[in-house]
Order: C-alpha cells, then structure tokens, then sequence
C-alpha cells in the first residue's frame, strides 16, 4: 500500500510504515503524477483535493489534518467514491488558548460574541465567562443563542469559529463579516477572526476601521499587507492559532485511527516518546507570546509560509 503524506504532518510517519510504504512530500509536491499510484492521501490545507488532483487515480481514502476541509471538493470525493474525513475539535482547546491571549492583551470587558458554537466556540464562550464577560452566542444551524443583529448591536468583541462555506444559502458564511455586519457593529468593537480567512471580508474591515486580531487571511500565503500592517490590526499572526503540540498529536492520531478503520487494519498509536521529545522543545506560551508573533509578522509581511514552517509548537 502507498501513502502519500504531507511531510509536514507530525508524527505520522513512524506509525504509518507499520503497514504501509509511505512517501512524505511538501504540498506542492503533491501533484496528479505524484499521486497516480497511492492509496490514500494524508495532507492538510496546502492541498487542493479536487477533481484535477485525484481523476485516474487508485486513491480510495484522504484524510486531512485539519479541523476546515474547504479546500476538499467533498461532493467529487463522495461521487468517486473516495472517502475523505477531517479532524473536528483536534485544535480546539489551543484556538481557545489563542482567543484567551486576544482578549487578555485588550484586558477585554464587557460583552463577547462569539459566532460558531462547535468544539472551539463552546470552549471559547465558557472560558470568556470565566472571565466576567458576557457572552451571547450565535449559531444558526444548531438553533443556539442570538441573531446575528443582536452579535453586532451589542458585543465590544466578536470572534468567528465557524466552518467556511460558499453555497448560497442562509448559512453561508464566505464574508459573514462583510461590509453590512460591520456597518452594523459597534465603531469600538474588535473583530477576531481565529477560524477562515474567507469568513471575514478584509476590505471591508479595512474600510470599516475596526480594530482586529487577524490569525486566518483570505488568500494565504499571499496575505493582505494592508490590512498586515493597518495601525487598526492590533494582533496578527501567520494562521497559528490551532498550532500547540496536544493539536498536532490528537489530528496525527485521528487521521491514523480513520485509516486503519477505512483499511481494516489494526489500530495505530503515535509513540508517547515522540511527543515527550517535542515537549522538551516547546515554543513560546508565555504572556505576550502573540504580541511577540504579531511583531515579528509585521516587521516580515512577506515571510508568512516560512514563519509558519519554522514555528514551534506552543
């Protein structure tokens, strides 16, 4: 069996060559000639899996390690009988860790919004309580909280978790924050956005003059340098947010799990020591760690896929 995995994927490939002859490649690598003869694909955003990648290949089963999987075309996947599975909640508590810094650096009161009441909203909204904020939640397609005028009307801080979807229809989210919501926002609120870049509309926001901490940008790694060094993004980094060592290891973990069941193989574990070795090494955390980040980003606008790769885990 052949295994395509994106060499950036931690841990994976000691545990996959137990079963499997496995060839780790950097995204761009990944092309319809690479993958003509593999099995299964194990990659994360960098990849587009799409018609144009997989048709006549002997791929049965991708999995990427990632909670988003907008850049899978789900709907060719499933009519080519490919099946494909993401990683829900692998990074949830460390976003929350990321949002936790946001609204400490701003020494946040008052009321926080939070759209998206999946693994990394709840998590978010009860840690937010924690703190003393209010917290008004909105979450349509699960029938929680507030409306949307309500997140606008009356939050001093708004942060996105939600998936990134472009069909249209009334839970569309591909610039939920657009030039309406904003316009519609508090002038003083500040716009988080720790989930997709397309979710928020960075125009807008740029026009709109709201202060913000941005980790997700539209076009990455292209960012928008304009709304990057904007006195009015007060926090930005290079789409980190979900970046901590616990992360990585559980969506190794759950993309091995999804490939043994697809496969009927015996289950896989990561080695323990593997992840005892990186914590030795672990990144930055300490208070200030993402004024730290956002410095270092603003001082390189055009460095964000290589401060990426050479993060460390938090």
């Amino acid at each position: 069996m052949r295994v395509l995995i994106d060499e950036n994927i931690p841990y994976l490939k000691d545990a996959l060559e137990q079963v499997a002859t496995v060839i780790p490649m950097k995204p761009e690598e990944i092309t319809p000639t690479a993958v003509h003869n593999a099995d299964a694909l194990l990659v994360r955003t960098r990849t587009k899996i799409n018609r144009d990648l997989l048709e006549g290949s002997s791929v049965q089963f991708i999995a990427t390690a990632t909670i988003g999987y907008d850049h899978i075309d789900t709907q060719y996947c499933e009519k080519a009988g490919i099946q494909w599975v993401s990683c829900p909640g692998c990074n949830a508590q460390a976003v929350c860790d990321y949002v936790e810094e946001v609204l400490n650096h701003f020494e946040a009161k008052g009321t926080l919004g939070v759209i998206g009441v999946g693994h990394i909203g709840s998590l978010v909204a009860k840690m937010a309580a924690g703190k003393g904020m209010k917290v008004l939640l909105n979450d349509p397609p699960k029938g929680i909280g507030v409306t949307i005028d309500e997140i606008e009307r009356n939050c001093d801080f708004i942060t996105f978790h939600t998936p990134l979807t472009y069909s249209p229809n009334p839970n569309r989210t591909y610039h939920l924050c657009d030039t309406d919501f904003l316009t519609h926002c508090k002038s003083e609120a500040v716009i988080i956005n720790a989930a997709r870049g397309g979710i928020v509309d960075e125009y807008a926001l740029l026009k709109s003059g709201h202060r913000c901490a941005i980790d997700c940008w539209e076009n990455e790694p292209d960012v928008n340098k304009e709304l990057l060094l904007s006195p009015r993004t007060i926090l930005a980094s290079y789409h980190i947010a979900g970046y901590s060592l616990e992360g990585k290891l559980n969506a190794s973990q759950m993309c091995l799990d999804a490939f043994c069941k697809h496969f009927g193989l015996p289950a896989l574990v990561i080695e323990k020591k593997l992840l005892l070795l990186q914590a030795e090494t672990k990144g930055d955390s300490k208070k200030g760690w993402l004024k730290r980040i956002s410095d270092t980003f603003k001082a390189n606008p055009n460095s964000f896929e290589q401060l990426r790769k050479q993060y460390k885990l938090r």
